[in-house]
């Protein structure tokens, strides 16, 4: 393996892991249900994606062949990592979950109140 090789790799990989750490870090302060899930569905698609793809670049080079595993990880987590967050949105919509005080924008969640129970008006 040569050493621009190993320099990609281990950049993606180090930088993989620096936005999970952050995502972790995001879940455990940020104040409210909405701005903490905000955090770790972000930083999974992206650190996730960098870390398959340091895998997928070393492997192509180690076995002369390009590994299609990691691109079929990297779609399915590309596509269940956003929906998975919409529905806890949802679910947090539709059970009231309350935000803290001095969270932006909070009037948007109660025309979302409103909009999915327009009978409570």
């Amino acid at each position: 393996m040569t050493s621009l090789l190993e320099i990609v790799v281990s950049i993606l990989l180090v930088l993989g892991a620096v936005v999970m750490l952050i995502g972790s870090v995001g879940l455990a302060k940020l104040p409210d249900f909405f701005t903490r899930l905000h955090a770790p569905t972000k930083a999974s698609t992206l650190g996730v994606g960098c870390i398959l793809i340091a895998s997928m670049v070393y492997f192509s080079f180690e076995l002369g062949r390009v590994n299609l595993k990691e691109i079929l990880i990297t779609m399915f987590l590309l596509i269940t990592a956003p929906i998975a967050a919409h529905m806890l949105a949802k679910a947090g919509l539709h059970y009231k979950v309350k935000l803290k005080d001095y969270t932006h924008k909070q009037h948007l969640t109660n025309k979302a109140y409103l909009h999915q129970n327009p009978n409570d008006e």
